[in-house]
């Protein structure tokens, strides 16, 4: 059984960036106040949203981040109170300052990237687990939240999504190592297998297996799997992403075998809140 390589995308934080200066430069005034898939959140908010982390960053940058031992719940209503406060005062922020703070943030917290030892442990990345993870997981999950942010951003405003598979393929190959997670309260024999394809240019195929302890993340198994569930591109990113309801995914997808193990994979989520 083969599993996944590490996920190294520090050199797509550039492109996605310059895409979003590009992006937020070309908007109308009536394009920032327009609503987003994010609740409650214009274009505008959510801008001020990737500053402010941003700016978090930066801050576990130049200080000692606090260890995160939260139960999940209390970490959500965590961020989204911290998301709230953020938001709310970065609306008396005009768009042209905006987008400056965003070229002067992004160009400190790509450098930042760059310095940190990828291989070493770092903090846990919640949605794919409690245990520390690798620092390369924890970045390319920055990655992830502002390749998201800037797909609600054209959605909202009629504009070309960012979707060639330069940059949706390792977000999809990100998001899937919540699979295991997913999967960490269903009892099952060891051996047990689910295979997750994902179809479209930027697709794969993602197998999680029953070991004797624990789910794993495999990319190509020798045998069977026990239940097939298939799933357009677009689909699976908005669905791992709260965009889509799981009602919704499962109107979008097909499942061979044991229905109820790949009905499972409509559970990954793959961002905190």
């Amino acid at each position: 059984m083969i599993r996944p390589e590490p996920e190294i995308i520090l050199h797509l934080f550039l492109p996605e960036r310059n895409a979003l200066l590009e992006l937020l430069s070309s908007l109308t005034p009536d394009d920032w106040t327009t609503p987003t898939v994010c609740s409650g959140w214009s274009v505008k908010d959510v801008s001020c949203h990737l500053l402010g982390n941003d700016i978090g960053i930066l801050k576990n940058r130049d200080e000692s981040p606090h260890n995160n031992d939260m139960i999940w719940e209390d970490l959500v209503a965590f961020i989204n109170r911290s998301n709230y406060l953020w938001v709310e005062a970065g609306r008396r922020i005009s768009p042209p300052v905006l987008i400056d703070f965003l070229r002067l943030t992004g160009e400190q917290t790509i450098e930042y990237f760059n310095s940190r030892e990828l291989y070493s442990m770092g903090r846990a990345v919640n949605w794919a687990g409690t245990e520390p993870a690798p620092v390369w997981l924890d970045i390319a999950r920055e990655f992830t939240e502002r390749w998201v942010h800037q797909q609600h951003i054209r959605d909202a405003v009629n504009l070309p999504d960012l979707k060639e598979p330069a940059f949706l393929s390792p977000v999809l190959n990100i998001f899937t190592r919540a699979l295991p997670h997913t999967f960490k309260d269903v009892q099952a024999e060891e051996g047990t297998s689910i295979q997750l394809d994902i179809s479209g240019s930027a697709g794969g195929q993602w197998f999680v297996v029953k070991s004797e302890k624990k789910w794993e993340l495999f990319k190509s198994i020798p045998s069977s799997p026990d239940s097939t569930i298939t799933l357009d591109q677009d689909t699976a990113w908005r669905l791992f992403t709260k965009g889509i309801s799981k009602e919704q995914g499962l109107a979008r997808c097909d499942v061979f075998g044991d229905s109820d193990l790949g009905l499972k994979v409509l559970d990954t989520v793959s961002i905190i809140a």
